[in-house]
């Protein structure tokens, strides 16, 4: 957790190691539940938002959820990601199509007044946030150290798997990652 001497939060949020939670409260405008559904439905069918994509525009987003409440009249955004709070939100507005979507979403809470100016957006976005009670991780790393180890394990199991390796697994030094590679 980042804090101050006198215990206020330095940014928006909680760290934990090297990640932060973002979580982002809105008021959905009138007779805009069903709108706002239908724009929460394109964003999770572009490419790199779909579940099992890891092509995001942002490259440190652990998780990322929209969930309407109250009747479709009150949004929560929720993530985390790797770093501060400044460098995600230069990643968000810098990202390509990222701004563009979330656009489209915003487009249906009260008190968002739209592109281009960056600096309202900035505003209405940090106004809408509130920093999480308690925060945990289960696992430890950042997005790439994660996505590196998955692409290590791959490239072991291929090594595993394949039929001239028996010879060189049988060396001692190699135990430790084939009994990792057991479970």
């Amino acid at each position: 957790m980042t804090t101050q001497d006198d215990g206020a939060a330095t940014q928006p949020g909680l760290m934990v190691g090297p990640t932060s939670e973002f979580s982002l409260f809105f008021r959905v405008k009138p007779d805009q539940g069903q709108s706002l559904r239908a724009a929460l439905l394109d964003l999770q069918n572009t490419p790199g938002y779909r579940p099992g994509d890891y092509g995001m525009a942002i490259k440190t987003i652990h998780e990322a959820r929209f969930v309407l409440f109250d009747e479709d009249t009150r949004l929560a955004f929720i993530t985390s990601f790797d770093g501060p709070w400044d460098a995600y939100m230069e990643d968000f507005f810098t990202s390509g199509p990222t701004i563009a979507l979330f656009d489209l979403i915003f487009q249906h809470v009260e008190g968002y007044e739209g592109l281009p100016d960056v600096a309202a957006v900035k505003a209405f976005v940090l106004g809408a946030e509130q920093t999480a009670a308690a925060y945990a991780r289960n696992y430890g790393g950042t997005v790439k150290e994660i996505r590196k180890a998955q692409r290590v394990a791959d490239a072991f199991q291929q090594v595993l798997d394949h039929p001239q390796a028996a010879e060189a697994l049988e060396h001692p030094a190699l135990q430790p990652l084939l009994d990792e590679a057991a479970d």
